[in-house]
């Protein structure tokens, strides 16, 4: 509202004192206060209304308007209850800093003028909110380049002066206004998702508030209009996928109008959301056949055939992935009623995205299928990393486990739990059921540990794991092929005889001398041979835990 507004309102008894060219300012709060300086309490835009009891002489008038003038106010009121005639020093101090000045006649209560002004600025601001929200509306009849949720925060932004962004439930920023400001530092995006999925499980209405670094967020669920809450038997059903929409604000004193206009934002902004998860129905279904496939023991050649055909989509302009990695995910509820594979997906989907990309779509490249409480991500490499094409890029357990552990630990509230697995890279259509196992072995393992999430990467299939019975041919094979098979490799090209080197210096138990007679070599000879072994494998045979694993690779192969 405008100040002339508040002049022409009788009830208020109002009397301008200074300022009549300034009456066209807008009124965007209002704040009662006689401290000496308030400007820690002000945002810009507020009507401070004061009783003078700050001001001991007449030296006091100038620091306190020049104190508001900074903080941007919109213009100052004062009291005649406590003084009478309001003092010149005031009247020459707002003149001089160009601060609108009005006197309150001593029968109005300044909760009278502040009633006023909360009614008239809440109605406006819901009038332009309602506004903001039918414009985005329209924007969307005309189909998807009408704007996706970047387009709806600006117009928030703009119209509202609302900070908004629209988190992913692990923290990840999807969208946010170009007028916010700086973009959110990570810390604080999974700090607001924590806080989220943790009132979520309370079962409490949104929004949310909270208090983070001293600033005041709400917080409001983003549902697909696919499986809304009322479609949701248990919020653990979707806890763990929804999106949030964070406003920097305290919603605690909005109208009943406002909080459902800001309800039909997430809509609008659900329904892009949607159209991302239709796109990934395709991708769904290729990692469905691919990962049939595998795990029916099909031919590799049917099985490359199928990735030749899931390259283009998974990996456009790109032709076909040089590697592949597999992860595995589950979810897992106390007492079991809830089905947790729809949900790993869901989960497999956003935390396989790169925690600093932004945006909707940046999981494109990502094949996601589930079965039961099990979700199984097919991941080309170029999906995460295309500056590597070395089998060391790609996904790690433990950066996969420190982006996603402190959000989703609070959604899962103590009763639930998601395990991961990530297996290493494979080359081609043959590695993908030994990739498959490995990822499985790798989430049992983080099965065993301690904590609501947890991951475990194929490094930490240690030889111990091997040595279970229970442990598929396929992992064994996989395992003997990743440490003897750049050493068969070289042997073949070269006619180097690394792998009787490596079996006599382990049958030496490591003796240089023993083993260079052995082999009628010079000690020098060996030692070449021994590194360029440790060259090929990324292994030091100088290493108790290495020269196990050589050994059991051996004897299995």
């Amino acid at each position: 509202m405008r100040l002339r507004a508040l002049l022409d309102t009788d009830a208020l008894g109002l009397r301008l004192l200074g300022g009549e060219d300034e009456l066209d300012r807008t009124v965007r709060g209002v704040m009662t206060t006689d401290l000496r300086d308030p400007s820690r309490y002000l945002s810009g835009g507020e009507l401070v209304l004061t009783g003078l009891a700050w001001r001991r002489d007449a030296a006091d008038s100038e620091p306190f308007v020049r104190l508001l003038v900074q903080a941007g106010v919109a213009a100052l009121a004062a009291g005649e209850a406590e003084l009478g005639d309001i003092p010149e020093d005031l009247v020459v101090a707002c003149a001089r800093h160009r601060l609108p000045l009005f006197a309150v006649h001593e029968s109005v209560a300044f909760a009278t003028i502040t009633e006023h002004v909360v009614r008239q600025v809440s109605g406006e601001r819901a009038g332009d909110l309602a506004a903001v929200v039918d414009r985005h509306r329209r924007m969307m009849t005309s189909g998807p380049a009408g704007g996706g949720p970047d387009v709806v925060l600006d117009l928030l932004g703009s119209d509202l002066d609302l900070r908004a962004w629209v988190l992913s439930p692990t923290g990840r920023l999807i969208a946010g206004s170009k007028v916010s400001g700086p973009a959110l530092p990570a810390d604080v995006c999974a700090g607001l998702a924590a806080a989220h999925l943790a009132a979520t499980r309370t079962g409490r209405r949104g929004p949310h508030r909270v208090l983070l670094d001293g600033t005041a967020y709400a917080l409001f669920p983003i549902r697909s209009s696919g499986r809304s809450s009322q479609g949701a038997r248990d919020v653990r059903e979707t806890v763990l996928s929804d999106w949030l929409l964070a406003v920097e604000a305290d919603a605690g004193d909005w109208p009943e109008e406002r909080l459902d206009l800001l309800q039909g934002v997430t809509q609008l902004i659900s329904v892009e959301r949607d159209r991302r998860d239709a796109a990934r129905t395709v991708r769904r279904r290729l990692a469905q056949e691919v990962l049939e496939l595998v795990q029916a023991g099909a031919a590799p050649a049917e099985i490359a055939a199928r990735l030749r055909v899931a390259a283009p989509v998974l990996l456009p302009g790109l032709g076909t992935a040089p590697h592949w990695q597999v992860v595995v995910a589950r979810v897992e509820w106390d007492g079991g009623e809830v089905e947790g594979g729809p949900v790993a997906q869901s989960l497999l989907e956003e935390i396989l995205v790169d925690p600093l990309a932004t945006g909707p779509e940046p999981s494109d490249r990502i094949a996601v299928a589930h079965t039961g409480d099990e979700a199984i991500a097919l991941v080309p490499l170029p999906a995460v990393s295309t500056e590597h094409d070395d089998s060391e890029s790609g996904i790690h357990a433990d950066v996969l486990l420190e982006s996603v552990r402190d959000p989703l630990s609070a959604g899962l509230d103590g009763d639930g739990r998601v395990t991961l697995g990530v297996s290493a890279a494979v080359h081609s259509a043959e590695g993908l059921r030994g990739a498959l196992e490995e990822a499985r072995h790798a989430r049992r393992v983080a099965a065993a540990r301690p904590g609501r999430v947890c991951a475990a990467g194929h490094q930490e299939l240690a030889s111990h794991v091997l040595l279970l019975p229970f442990v598929p041919d396929d992992v064994r094979r996989a395992f003997t092929a990743r440490l003897l098979d750049p050493l068969r490799d070289y042997d073949r090209r070269h006619r180097a005889e690394l792998i009787p080197t490596l079996e006599a210096f382990l049958e030496s138990d490591g003796s240089w001398t023993r083993c260079a007679t052995r082999l009628h070599l010079h000690v020098n000879t060996l030692r070449y041979r021994v590194g360029r072994i440790e060259q090929l494998t990324g292994r030091d045979l100088s290493r108790l835990e290495d020269k196990l694993d050589f050994f059991l690779a051996l004897r299995m192969s």
